[in-house]
């Protein structure tokens, strides 16, 4: 009773109570190929984000002791389980690096794991995936499970010719099955397949993934459309930390996603912001 009481307690500062998720990812330390400037200063990148209305920052255990600060009192902490072996391959291995008890320990709300499937590991991953979900029941704890492709440093459309529409249904599919309460997805080219991602999951939430750097246009167009079959929120990382106002595009983001309005209005909005900024 008190694990499901502690998981519910949880979902209600991830998922807000405007029901939607506006996430923060500033974990690419641990899963890039190469180190990203802007993730230099960890606490200013926070406080940007949250800032701009994000309600969730998803981050590594080591980080956590500096960006803690710029955390808001409703902010909620999503803490990395995983980390890239080899990310500069085509399909990395994934590696679990912490475990859902150290989340609890550190105060997380959520925990999440990155899930690449294919190839040699695809055995080990289904394995660390379960293992994980049972543990979040043991604690009482949401788990955000990332349904991608096994790389997300390249573009949709060279990732969905490579792996497929399919591959993304299959992973979306097989995270909700394995106990996910919130499942994180790669835009997969258009939005009536973004509706199929979503059906996949039979009701439990879908949270769009911004993936590789966008024009600021087609990062919220694709949250609007993401919205208008279903998604709950987003989870994007270089389209903030890397965006010439961290604040600023995040808040159009949150701004399509809880208040519901169009990319065009958004974009002009934030666009407005940042010359008003630079004056």
């Amino acid at each position: 009773m008190s694990t499901s009481v502690g998981k519910v307690m949880r979902l209600k500062r991830v998922i807000d109570s405007d029901g939607v998720s506006v996430i923060c990812a500033l974990d690419h330390g641990m899963t890039s190929p190469t180190f990203l400037e802007p993730l230099a200063d960890i606490a200013a990148r926070t406080a940007e984000a949250v800032g701009g209305g994000a309600n969730v920052i998803m981050m590594s255990k080591g980080m956590i002791r500096l960006a803690a600060p710029a955390f808001a009192p409703t902010t909620s902490l999503a803490l990395l389980l995983s980390a890239s072996a080899n990310p500069d391959r085509d399909e990395p291995n994934i590696v679990q690096i912490a475990e859902v008890e150290e989340a609890a320990r550190l105060g997380a709300d959520a925990v999440v794991l990155f899930t690449a499937l294919s190839g040699a590991n695809e055995a080990a991953m289904i394995r660390t995936l379960s293992s994980i979900g049972r543990e979040c029941e043991v604690q009482g704890i949401p788990l955000i499970a990332e349904a991608e492709f096994p790389t997300t440093y390249a573009s949709v459309k060279d990732l969905k010719d490579r792996y497929g529409f399919e591959y993304l249904r299959r992973n979306v599919r097989l995270c909700a099955e394995l106990g996910a309460d919130i499942v994180k997805t790669n835009w997969p080219g258009d939005e009536a397949s973004f509706r199929k991602l979503v059906e996949a999951t039979n009701g439990i939430p879908v949270v769009l993934a911004g993936g590789s750097r966008l024009e600021d246009a087609e990062l919220l167009r694709r949250m609007e459309s993401a919205m208008a079959v279903g998604a709950i929120g987003c989870s994007v990382g270089r389209n903030i930390f890397m965006h010439r106002s961290p604040a600023a595009i995040t808040r159009a983001l949150s701004r399509v996603i809880r208040e519901r309005w169009t990319a065009v209005k958004a974009l002009a909005a934030m666009e407005a912001e940042v010359a008003e900024a630079v004056r």
